[in-house]
């Protein structure tokens, strides 16, 4: 949780805001979660910062949705063309993950 909240503020993903009157917040929640080893032992422990969207009308809250997914298609082409040039693969795990965007409504 602390690298979460520690990469949110660096990244000045939010700004602190008085609620407006007329607005019902949408709350959030950390959500954990234990990833394991192959073997069955612990690995590392994450906690995720989540919006409770379940809350939001579309229309009223939202008009649309956006989430980004690499198809698998992309995944395979990436992979042949490393092996194709000769290049070395490696993963990257990105700690947060997030879009950024001007709101044009109140939350």
């Amino acid at each position: 949780m602390n690298e979460g909240m520690t990469a949110l503020v660096k990244n000045e993903t939010w700004d602190l805001v008085r609620k407006p009157e007329s607005v019902q917040p949408i709350t959030c929640k950390w959500v954990y979660k234990l990833k394991r080893k192959a073997d069955g032992s612990t690995d590392r422990f994450k906690a995720r910062l989540v919006a409770r969207g379940f809350s939001q009308k579309y229309g009223e809250d939202y008009d649309e949705t956006f989430s980004p997914v690499a198809k698998m298609i992309s995944v395979r082409v990436i992979i042949s063309l490393a092996a194709s040039q000769g290049w070395k693969p490696w993963q990257l795990d990105v700690k947060n993950a997030f879009l950024y965007d001007e709101l044009h409504k109140d939350i």
